[in-house]
Parts: structure tokens; sequence; C-alpha cells
């Protein structure tokens, strides 16, 4: 089954790319939400979900010693560059402490590095995730959220998904991108949103991503704005909608409102819902 999935992506943390996720929600049906923002999950706030799933996730393997059998030799000491054989926390899961360990005391274990959830929402079903601070595999974890949201697409026969991407361009930016048709990039105008947007948009074209382009609270530097879109235009883009500031989309996530079911009318003006049947093209 094939399913219109879109992915909303920023090249920082801070841009307003959940709040453009969660009011977008409305403007879709037959939908399964996604949050891959596993190291700050905070679309969950705006959505109130009722958790009906819980899963435990477990990373990569990490090595710890089994004290009845350790003769206390160092030899694992000596080879950790992570000073992790006294603080198992630090384990980056390389194993060397296990090869030289002559009397077989150094044992591999399933390391839990956060849990999944399946929630329900008014808008349809949620998948989120919480990454446990300081744990890695980001990446792997965004890719079981993206693999749950298809199951229950497919299983409830829902034709969107959209999904709550991470920030930036690391590793599990690439596991929100993979495979998704369609993109909508958050840009603020900074002249660190501009360097922003070129990283992100060399990103998308390599995974052959149609882009969609927002820029959220323009008005705060129209010279700025200008350039972005100046840069867009010049590669054959343009601004699909531009967020004026606006005290009340604040104001409603201080209530823990959707904005867009908030003030409808302003996001009606500045072309949400143009931009939504888009989306669903």
């Amino acid at each position: 089954m094939k399913f219109n999935e879109i992915v909303v992506i920023s090249g920082k943390g801070g841009t307003g790319k959940t709040t453009v996720t969660a009011s977008l929600i409305p403007y879709f049906n037959n939908l399964v939400i996604g949050d891959c923002d596993v190291d700050a999950p905070n679309l969950k706030i705006l959505l109130s979900p009722k958790d009906l799933e819980k899963k435990e996730f477990f990373g990569m393997k990490k090595f710890v010693r089994d004290m009845s059998l350790c003769k206390e030799c160092g030899k694992c000491f000596k080879v950790c560059k992570f000073s992790a054989i006294d603080n198992p926390t630090k384990c980056e899961g390389c194993g060397v402490c296990q090869i030289v360990c002559p009397f077989g005391a150094i044992k591999e274990i399933d390391n839990k590095a956060g849990n999944l959830f399946i929630s329900d929402t008014s808008y349809g079903e949620m998948v989120h995730a919480s990454l446990i601070p300081g744990e890695e595999n980001s990446g792997k974890l965004v890719a079981e959220v993206r693999k749950t949201t298809k199951s229950i697409a497919e299983r409830e026969n829902k034709q969107n998904i959209i999904l709550d991407g991470a920030p930036g361009i690391a590793c599990n930016v690439i596991s929100s991108l993979t495979g998704v048709k369609k993109a909508v990039v958050v840009v603020e105008p900074t002249l660190s949103g501009l360097h922003d947007l070129e990283r992100v948009l060399d990103l998308i074209k390599r995974f052959r991503i149609e882009p969609f382009f927002i820029i959220n609270k323009y008005d705060l530097s129209l010279e700025i704005s200008e350039e972005l879109e100046k840069f867009l235009n010049e590669k054959n883009y343009k601004i699909s909608v531009k967020i004026p500031f606006n005290k009340e989309i604040f104001d409603s996530i201080n209530q823990k409102q959707i904005p867009s079911k908030y003030i409808p009318k302003f996001f009606e003006e500045i072309g949400f819902d143009k931009l939504a049947e888009e989306l669903q093209k």
C-alpha cells in the first residue's frame, strides 16, 4: 500500500517545526501521526495523546564485567578508551575489553535506550518515542517510529502520514527522510537560518524529495526573508507560506492548543489550507 508520507524538518531546533507540524494536522483526514524527534518529543504537548501501548527500545549492546569470573588482571582497563569498565554507562559497545579478557569475565548485555509509545489523539493514532538522555542510536529509534506508523496506516487503511522530523542533518534526520516523498522545510529569517537552509536543501536533493518551504516569523527580518526567497527562487523553488510573528500562536502553545485550531482564520489567511491541499495531491 502506498502512503502519502510527509515529514516536517528544519536545519536546527527552535525554528517552529513542531508548531508547524501540529498546525498542519487538522487539515488532514485518514491520518497517522509520528514524532521522529526522539531526543525532544514535544508534539505530544499540543496533541494530548492517550497512551495505548508502550514498548521498550534497546539500542547497541554494552559490555560489563562478571565479577564472579573477574581476576582483576587489569587488561580491560588498559584497552578501554572510554573509561567504561567501572562505569558501563560510558560504554560505546566496541567489545575490545571482551576480546582481551583471558578469563571470559566480560559479558555482552542488552541495553535499554528508550521507550516507544502508540497513543490515541483526536486526529488519529500517534507514534512517538523518547530516548533516554545520554543514550545513542536515535536514528534507529526514529526508524522504529517510522516502521510503526506505516504498520498502523496499513492496518487501519490510512492514506496520510505526517511526521515531525528531527532537526538538523544528522543520522536521525536521514532516518526521518528515507523513503519520504514530500518534506516541509521550516526556516527562520536569520543568517544561520540561511546557512541551515542550504544544508537541508542539499540533503533532501540527495533523497529526491519534493520540498515545500515555510518562513516562520518572517517579519522579524524582512531583509533576510527576502534573501531566503531569492536563494530559493534561483534554485527554482518558491515559498509556500510566510508566517508573521503572532503573539496568539504563543498563547495557544502556552494553553497546549494547536495554533491552527486556536486561530483558524489567521492560518487560512496565510495559506495553510492551500499548503495542506498541495501536500495531499
